[in-house]
């Protein structure tokens, strides 16, 4: 494991921490979309079915089962603890637009037909999109000063810090995931969107 996938993976936890530190010290969720953290613990989940399968490393572990601990507390503090200040009304984007085509590609495009690497395939694309309804959350709204620049920044470097890991990894391993860099491009295209929108509105 190189430099630029623990940074990645450091980066990624932190934008997750300050996003649940911040529902907690405000005690609201107003402006963030439950159906974008929803996709994000769908992803986590169905990406580390693995942990009952296979052992890589402490790191490994302690992160995936970190990972998924975060995204069902966020969950749980959007649809249940504070739901009150959930703004369903603007959170409406249409999931099934979604995880439709995210199913179909899966089971067509993946490295092997099996159950774990279907579900592990669905991951990578379903993590490229599922900031989508955050994005239309803000565009509908005309506000993003709800989500903080600390956890848009951290996003973007993680996605950053993997285009950088892909790169390293291909010229000093000679390896190369077609189907994660292809839908890490997207989804880095997606958070630039994501900043724009946050420094214009």
């Amino acid at each position: 494991m190189n430099i630029f996938r623990i940074l990645g993976d450091v980066s990624h936890l932190l934008a997750i921490i300050i996003l649940l530190l911040k529902i907690l010290k405000s005690k609201s969720c107003a402006g963030i979309s439950g159906k974008s953290q929803i996709l994000f613990a769908l992803v986590f989940t169905t990406r580390y079915l693995d942990l009952f399968t296979t052992f890589i490393s402490v790191y490994n572990t302690v992160m995936k089962v970190i990972f998924l601990i975060c995204a069902y507390i966020t969950v749980y503090m959007i649809y249940v603890k504070f739901r009150k200040t959930f703004d369903s009304e603007n959170d409406s984007f249409r999931l099934e637009f979604l995880l439709v085509p995210v199913t179909g590609l899966s089971f067509l495009e993946n490295h092997s037909f099996t159950p774990l690497e279907i579900l592990w395939t669905f991951s990578i694309y379903l993590e490229s999109v599922a900031i989508l309804p955050q994005l239309f959350m803000i565009s509908k709204t005309g506000e993003a000063e709800t989500i903080t620049t600390h956890y848009l920044f951290f996003l973007g470097l993680y996605r950053a810090l993997y285009i950088a890991n892909w790169v390293w990894r291909y010229y000093t391993e000679n390896f190369y995931d077609q189907i994660a860099v292809v839908s890490g491009v997207v989804q880095t295209i997606f958070y630039c969107d994501f900043f724009y929108l946050y420094v214009t509105k």
